[in-house]
């Protein structure tokens, strides 16, 4: 796969001082028409062997292009503070919006290169986060995001010249650390691992480019021109108003509505139990998030259902249990200018809590199957496609410690129209009710088929649904507050038998 890269390709000095004007004013002419027509981001990702060239490329895209509109970030082994939350999360942190390019070096390929490499991680292990990375690249480019992935390669020999001319030069010397010896001496496991990777993850959508770094004419040419020629492609496909062809059938119900939420029994509870229950089940809530076992946890909430089916009421009674230090409540509204230029899982990601912390989702990432799919806000092929991408971002939450409760509660229409009226009528909640309100009860049927097709689409073995029969409020509150408890102390017990028998 290296070969070609280790010949040594060479361009004089004469023809790169001829080429580079006219290829740096090519390029800085593509980024300000990229600015300008804001409708994708460019991601650049810039990997390889040490001693390839991979800073001093970045420098001079930095050089040749608007600093101001390139987003570079350099990766490292995470940090305490990020090891604490998903392994992605620090990545999603550093997208670019749309109109900018972002240049990631090291980005979410390097620690799974040293780890496997460093026998830190088995070969299963680095398939399945190969798996995850394709699936993350594939989300990427469907949402329009031009990606681009760099692997500079040299020879070890040229590897070793190269850091030997580093170390003679005092200027230099600082340059070459322990740490990039001991690269060299595991070069071949590098090469091999590095191998692997490369051709498990160069996709149709997002292919590998190999760069040979042995000279920096030859390097700083290609990349440049390879830049150049992607996004002008890309401009010209925007300017002829080019979009992918969707292929999404149109999708079937996916389960019998009626069985799903018609046939939940309404459920009560008198007012003398539900007082018990609350007080017994917001102990039990404290306690648990007090554990010291819940440090190594993360608690995900997710509330979703029809207007008026009680969130907020039953929210406020899992708050009243929690330490305010410990928890935030994320209010998910109509999409910011800033989050729209963004992939659309990208303003969740900013909210997932590290270890130790809560997160409630009062409505969340499901709204691109439900309201974006029933008011037609989306493409179908863009809500088709998010039943696996929100599987995938609810599996990496998990995989990380993080404890994911979703509660769909649902209504009845008659219910939901009394209420309607009563928020009406009552000053102190006019607030509530909305015109909005009412155009979306008009859609009833519609809203039902898409969640129902939501429920059978992403109830998964790790963050199963839960349907809370709602039409009775206190009962709704108890069940909910008991479920989170349940599942809690269930993921906590979990965790001591595994330490127990490590």
């Amino acid at each position: 796969m290296f070969e070609s890269a280790e010949l040594g390709h060479r361009i004089p000095d004469e023809e790169y001082e001829a080429a580079e004007p006219g290829l740096r004013a090519a390029l800085l002419d593509a980024q300000y028409d990229l600015l300008e027509l804001r409708q994708f981001a460019v991601i650049v990702l810039i990997n390889g062997m040490d001693g390839a060239g991979k800073g001093a490329t970045v420098n001079l895209l930095n050089e040749w292009m608007d600093p101001r509109h390139i987003e570079a970030c350099a990766f490292d082994s995470p940090t305490a503070a990020e090891s604490e939350y998903p392994a992605m999360w620090r990545f999603w942190r550093s997208l670019p919006p749309r109109g900018k390019i972002g240049v990631l070096f090291n980005n979410w390929y390097g620690q799974v290169i040293v780890d496997r490499v460093e026998r830190r991680s088995r070969r299963a292990d680095l398939e399945q986060r190969l798996d995850e990375i394709r699936r993350f690249e594939s989300m990427l480019v469907r949402e329009g995001v031009l990606l681009i992935k760099f692997w500079f390669h040299v020879s070890r020999a040229v590897q070793k010249q190269h850091f030997k001319a580093l170390e003679k030069d005092p200027r230099t010397r600082w340059r070459v650390t322990r740490r990039d010896w001991r690269a060299h001496d595991l070069y071949g496991r590098y090469r091999d691992v590095a191998g692997q990777v490369l051709r498990s993850s160069s996709t149709g959508e997002a292919p590998w480019l190999i760069v040979d770094g042995s000279d920096a004419n030859f390097r700083a040419l290609f990349v440049g021109r390879t830049l150049l020629s992607a996004i002008t492609k890309r401009l010209e496909a925007v300017r002829r108003k080019w979009a992918p062809r969707q292929t999404a059938a149109p999708l079937a119900p996916a389960v019998d509505t009626v069985n799903l939420i018609g046939s939940l029994q309404r459920q009560e509870m008198g007012h003398k139990e539900y007082d018990e229950q609350l007080e017994r089940h917001q102990g039990r809530l404290a306690l648990l998030t007090r554990d010291d076992a819940f440090r190594k946890r993360s608690l995900v909430l997710v509330f979703e259902g029809m207007d008026a089916a009680g969130k907020g009421g039953a929210i406020r009674r899992i708050s009243a249990a929690l330490d305010i230090r410990q928890y935030r409540i994320v209010q998910v509204a109509a999409p910011t200018e800033e989050e729209r230029a963004q992939p659309y899982l990208w303003r969740f990601w900013r909210h997932v809590p590290r270890r130790g912390k809560i997160a409630v989702f009062d409505r969340s990432w499901y709204g691109r199957v439900l309201v974006e799919r029933v008011e037609g806000y989306c493409s179908e092929a863009d809500w088709m496609r998010a039943y696996s991408e929100i599987n995938d971002f609810e599996d990496e939450l998990a995989a990380a410690g993080a404890v994911v409760v979703k509660f769909l509660l649902a209504i009845s229409k008659d219910e939901q129209l009394a209420r309607f009226k009563q928020r009406e009528a009552e000053p102190h909640k006019r607030f509530k009710i909305t015109e909005e309100d009412w155009r979306n009860r008009e859609r009833w049927d519609d809203y039902v088929q898409a969640i129902c097709d939501m429920v059978d689409r992403t109830s998964t073995e790790r963050a199963p649904w839960v349907l809370v029969e709602a039409d009775d409020k206190q009962y709704a509150r108890i069940k909910i507050l008991r479920t989170i408890c349940e599942r809690l102390e269930a993921a906590l017990d979990h965790g001591r038998k595994v330490e127990g028998k490590a």
